[in-house]
């Protein structure tokens, strides 16, 4: 243990990190409520993390096969208490920390009552019992008007179906409830006593006009709602007003942190690996997925498949996004029985003819095609097909989904020079960057470096808080070049994908 024993974490032995007697000042508190843990973790003004001062509260959300899923919101703020408990409520911060950043998972939405208690679980942006009212929706409004305007197709992770369905199937709820949240600002408003919204929360729930910035009154007014139940937008550098310091003084460390509202963990996992410009798409790879690029300027037109978040007045982050990443891999661990050492074997295997075609829409797809009943397909299966081969199909699929993504991203943002990718999925199967360079025909920079969200969110605090201070530039660990070999097989796989996809999702 030694001069790390009296941290959160005397056994951290990362290689990017910094000691606390060495971290530029100001430090900054990051929290990220993901999809399956709550994190926390203390950076310094560089945006590197101070060795120690970090904490973990696994979580996983209630599912079941009529498309719920939900996390009890009550929990989720249990579990930011105690991180903040454990890393924050130490004497040696006192005086250091200057921000409080908090991101989570996007499309989450929460209603409370008038004292702000919970009359709702948190529904996450997996849920999909809101498909009815989503075709109602799409029959009603002009998708491609919508998308240009909010940034967003009409899609169940959405937040304008679901307010419909939950008038519709419980009514007793909808009325009930005198404010919507998202699980970041209810968190807030349990601690604080105080609450708002980031521009980048405000903008995942496909309400937000992206032009102006403001709650989009046609959008409101097909989901039923008025501006009113929802909360005040700020900009990433504008901090929350009003927080009650008796709230705050449990934690000693941030006696004088300022708190910022919170924003979507989809442009802090950006920020974090490097994507802060319009040169670099960075691919995310953990329970979901995504494929990203930071712009500094607003494009007039948004390609079909894609989404484009605004982040503040100036910038917005145009991408897409997929439901099945980590989760498809989860899946083929759990229901074939394998684990991550052979899976990963499986993912450095040549190419094979014999691999099955698949779909990997275990629960839904959105970029590109926003289809959210979509279900998962295995195409060209025999009697002789094992269970690496089935591995295998799934592995690609998902390559030949954030292909999909990275068609539409390459005809709208006409800079980028490099793709980055990270996340659990990486890290775990890191093989499987291979055959995402080779499907995709570009290198791809691999990034390992832990808890980048926690990073991101960190970094965009520091853009007011120590807007002068250089930051420091973790060293990827290595390039997946796209082998010459492969091209030809893989254009075959993608052959194949775009006419499943075609006969499967297009065709419904």
């Amino acid at each position: 243990m030694g001069k790390h024993k009296n941290t959160p974490r005397p056994d951290d032995g990362v290689d990017f990190a910094v000691e606390l007697d060495r971290a530029q000042d100001p430090l900054v508190m990051t929290l990220d409520i993901g999809s399956t843990a709550t994190r926390g973790s203390v950076h310094d003004a560089t945006g590197t993390p101070v060795r120690g001062y970090r904490h973990k509260i696994p979580h996983e959300f209630t599912t079941a096969a009529d498309g719920t899923s939900v996390i009890d919101p009550d929990q989720v703020v249990d579990e930011i208490r105690e991180i903040l408990d454990v890393v924050c409520d130490r004497k040696e911060l006192a005086g250091r920390v200057r921000g409080v950043g908090l991101d989570s998972f996007a499309s989450s939405l929460v209603g409370v009552d008038a004292n702000g208690d919970p009359v709702t679980e948190c529904f996450t942006y997996a849920d999909s019992r809101c498909a009815p009212q989503l075709k109602q929706l799409r029959e009603e409004l002009e998708e491609r008007q919508v998308q240009q305007t909010v940034g967003a197709r009409l899609h169940t992770s959405y937040l304008a179906p679901r307010f419909r369905w939950l008038a519709e199937t419980r009514p007793e709820d909808f009325e009930a409830a005198e404010r919507w949240l998202s699980i970041g600002e209810y968190v807030w408003l349990r601690l604080l006593g105080t609450t708002a919204t980031g521009t980048a929360t405000a903008a995942w729930t496909g309400l937000l006009n992206r032009r102006s910035g403001n709650w989009d009154r046609r959008m409101l007014k097909a989901a039923g709602i008025s501006a009113d139940v929802l909360s005040p937008i700020l900009e990433p550098h504008e901090p929350l007003s009003d927080v009650d310091p008796e709230r705050t003084a449990r934690w000693q460390g941030l006696a004088d942190a300022q708190w910022f509202a919170p924003v979507a963990d989809g442009l802090c996992a950006n920020l974090g690996v490097g994507g802060s410009d319009e040169h670099t798409i960075v691919a995310s790879a953990a329970t979901s997925g995504a494929m990203r690029v930071l712009l500094h300027h607003r494009p007039q037109d948004i390609p079909p498949g894609l989404w484009c978040y605004r982040i503040d007045s100036s910038r917005c982050l145009l991408g897409g996004a997929l439901n099945d990443v980590g989760r498809a891999v989860s899946w083929l661990l759990d229901t074939l029985a394998l684990d991550d050492a052979v899976l990963d074997e499986i993912a450095a295997a040549d190419p094979s003819p014999d691999t099955p075609g698949v779909l990997p829409f275990l629960t839904g797809e959105r970029s590109t095609g926003w289809a959210g009943s979509a279900r998962a397909v295995f195409a060209d299966v025999s009697a002789s097909t094992d269970a690496s081969a089935m591995a295998r199909g799934m592995l690609e699929g998902i390559a030949g989904s954030y292909r999909r993504v990275s068609d539409e991203l390459e005809r709208a943002a006409t800079d980028v020079e490099r793709i980055v990718a990270a996340g659990r999925v990486t890290q775990e199967l890191p093989s499987w960057l291979q055959i995402l360079g080779d499907y995709l025909g570009t290198p791809v920079i691999h990034q390992t470096i832990k808890r980048s969200t926690c990073r991101g969110n960190a970094l965009l605090m520091l853009e007011s808080l120590a807007p002068d201070v250089e930051r420091s530039s973790p060293e990827p660990a290595g390039t997946y070049t796209p082998r010459d070999s492969a091209e030809e097989y893989y254009r075959g796989v993608h052959d194949r994908f775009e006419r499943l996809y075609g006969a499967v999702v297009e065709g419904s």
